[in-house]
């Protein structure tokens, strides 16, 4: 039986779909995760709609534009949610997580932050004032050849390149490269957070690993491109995704433990401190 951790490793950016009908059988079991009540960390509870041709017209889903992003798609995840406290963290938090479950069933997805037409969508989720819906998410079956723009997509992103592990992992200090078997249990714990997309494959998190008193800080490495372009929540997102990653992975393998907000975490002036991780053994 295929795991969590099985999805995270086989999970990519599926730009170009078939036009193959999501079985019925798959498509209920997924809305039973759909419609499911989901709560991050951070106690914000956010929802998901999944749009398909019997709730929208034939005309909507011309309009339904993802500037030729995504080709072939007939099904969208909507993820909504109200402004909070760390709303959108724990906002891409529950969405990994359906994803993940998704891509057990076999289906291929992507996360869409800012290349689709918001409006279309909104109307189509039926958006309710005081809601927001960041991003949405094609689901499908993957086709066989990818279209020539997505391959020049991840091209250009790197989807497939991650950063070094000493250039994200640290013990103790900043910038104190974690060795790999420094990080014993928890390797694959965050070696799985370390394969999480991410906005144009920023990878913007950061983890500190304190030994003296066995809990791994997270932080934010922000871009300011992304703040001056008015779109810096979507590396909120991306931080609450690499958190379920490494959750999924701890709690698979064994290793308890539970997040908490430390009010003397240590602090670094290039980054923003987001939670901790305290292992209970």
């Amino acid at each position: 039986m295929q795991t969590m951790r099985d999805a995270i490793k086989k999970r990519f950016s599926c730009r170009t779909y078939s036009d193959k009908p999501i079985e019925e059988k798959i498509r209920q079991q997924l809305a039973l995760i759909i419609n499911a009540t989901h709560e991050g960390p951070f106690g914000n509870r956010p929802l998901f709609r999944l749009l398909n041709t019997k709730l929208i017209t034939i005309a909507q889903w011309r309009e339904m534009a993802t500037y030729g992003v995504i080709k072939g798609a007939r099904n969208y995840l909507a993820g909504i949610i109200r402004p909070g406290h760390m709303a959108m963290t724990d906002y891409g938090y529950c969405k990994e997580i359906i994803i993940l479950q998704a891509t057990l069933l076999g289906l291929g997805t992507c996360w869409l932050g800012g290349t689709f037409q918001a409006g279309v969508f909104a109307q189509a989720a039926g958006l309710q004032k005081g809601e927001l819906m960041p991003t949405v998410t094609p689901l499908g079956y993957p086709a066989k050849e990818k279209s020539l723009i997505e391959k020049i997509m991840r091209r250009l992103a790197g989807s497939d390149r991650r950063k070094p592990w000493e250039d994200i992992f640290f013990i103790d200090v900043f910038f104190k490269p974690l060795p790999r078997a420094a990080a014993g249990k928890y390797r694959e714990a965050l070696e799985n957070l370390r394969l999480a997309p991410s906005a144009s494959n920023k990878q913007p998190w950061r983890v500190l690993y304190d030994t003296k008193l066995n809990i791994f800080h997270f932080f934010l490495k922000r871009s300011l491109q992304y703040k001056m372009l008015g779109i810096a929540h979507l590396q909120d997102i991306d931080m609450g995704i690499a958190m379920s990653h490494f959750e999924i992975t701890a709690r698979e393998t064994g290793m308890a433990g539970a997040w908490t907000v430390k009010a003397k975490a240590p602090k670094e002036k290039t980054l923003d401190y987001i939670i901790s991780w305290q292992p209970e053994n």
